[in-house]
């Protein structure tokens, strides 16, 4: 069943963002930043429409990692703090997203756990990057159709290291199949977070967040960055 447009007006939600270790920053603060512009904590400035405000949606966002004693580390910036862990997450979580790691990372078995527990309950996971290979590992993408960074996804299929159970998607920018949003490379999740917002906030809050991002989105396809799987059999 579709998401009818708009379900998230005036709601409350909590959204989970899960810490990899050396995850690839930008997977996960362009789509938090972008999502978050059609928060009731942002659209309550001064500087905006106020009667846009009963319309908006409180966000919470909880950050989920392996530990609480020590930050991560992303790519690049500064050290991030968990607020939940795999063995004690969030009491509620609508969504979940997931930038990606190291292609190689192997999950831990309380990571795993969290997954296979967690998603059954979600709303909706939006998972960007190389996020999709790591979640390969907990059977959750199993049936799906999911994208991925393309430059990596080549380089496993020709290993032959790829999850035969997942239907990866080597012609699309982003792709939605059920509660599984999926992004390819890095800046791919700035236009998944924009279809997200679209189908979800309401339509003239989501025009105002553009504007003040100067965003034009990108659709799901034609996708610039295909042509680095012609020939690759996935």
């Amino acid at each position: 069943m579709s998401t009818p447009t708009g379900s998230l007006i005036g709601q409350t939600i909590h959204i989970g963002v899960v810490l990899f270790p050396s995850y690839q920053l930008l997977d996960a603060a362009g789509p938090i930043d972008y999502i978050n512009n059609h928060s009731r904590a942002v659209l309550s400035s001064d500087l905006l429409p106020p009667h846009l405000i009963p319309k908006s949606t409180i966000i919470h966002w909880h950050y989920i990692g392996e530990s609480l004693s020590e930050p991560v580390q992303p790519s690049c910036g500064p050290p991030q703090h968990p607020t939940h862990t795999y063995a004690n997450p969030p009491p509620h979580l609508d969504y979940l997203v997931v930038p990606g790691p190291d292609p190689a990372i192997k999950l831990s078995t309380p990571c795993i756990n969290f997954f296979v527990t967690t998603f059954p309950k979600l709303r909706g996971l939006l998972t960007v990057c190389t996020g999709s290979i790591a979640l390969a590992q907990t059977g959750i993408l199993d049936g799906h159709s999911v994208c991925s960074n393309k430059y990596v996804l080549k380089l496993l299929a020709e290993a032959g290291l790829l999850r035969k159970e997942v239907k990866w998607i080597g012609d699309r920018r982003w792709i939605v199949d059920g509660k599984i949003w999926s992004a390819g490379g890095v800046t791919a999740g700035v236009d998944l977070a924009a279809e997200f917002s679209r189908i979800h906030f309401d339509p003239e809050i989501v025009e105002l967040a553009k504007a003040v991002s100067e965003e034009t989105p990108k659709p799901d396809r034609p996708d610039d960055w295909a042509h680095l799987l012609d020939g690759v059999k996935l």
